[in-house]
Formats: C-alpha cells, structure tokens, sequence
C-alpha cells in the first residue's frame, strides 16, 4: 500500500553513495562514502595525473568537475550490462520460449 511512500523514505533515509579515493588509477577506486546532507552529487576530476573522487554539493560542480546524481555513478567501472550478458540471457530465452 506504502510502495512510493516505502520507496522514497528508504532511498532519502540512507543518502546518496558515491566513490571516493585520491588514486593515479581510476579503476582503483573502490572505496564507497555515504555522503553528508547537503551533497548531493557524486563527483570526478582529473588533475595532475591524480583522479579523485568524492560527494560534492551541486552548487560546486563546475569545469573541470564531473558531477552526477545517482547511486555510485561516478565509479570508473562501467555499470551496463556486459556483451555475455545479454548474450546468456538471449540463449535463456531462446530455451525457454
């Protein structure tokens, strides 16, 4: 009955999460923060050969700075879906249908 109301409570209750870390590889990057109230994106710059990435509040997300707003969208690992994926997925419903 509460699926919204459930949904939005939970989402607003834990914050948003983004990477963080000071590293010269942005692939190394695992470390995840529970942002503080007030930031509400994640963000990504690259200066001097070093990446660093953090939460950040909007009103500072300017060039050169990468920002967005969801849930560990500023990880350098891409979080689509990969070729075997889909691929295994087809094959399963191709068995299936």
């Amino acid at each position: 009955m509460c699926y919204g109301w459930c949904f939005l409570y939970s989402f607003t209750a834990y914050g948003l999460r983004c990477y963080t870390c000071v590293n010269s590889s942005p692939s190394s990057c695992t470390q995840v923060l529970s942002c503080p109230t007030g930031f509400d994106r994640c963000s990504s710059v690259t200066a001097s050969g070093y990446v660093t990435k953090s939460c950040m509040p909007s009103q500072l997300c300017i060039s050169p700075i990468k920002c967005c707003s969801g849930d560990l969208c500023n990880g350098a690992i891409p979080t689509g879906p990969s070729v075997l994926l889909l691929l295994l997925s087809s094959a399963i419903i191709t068995f299936f249908v």
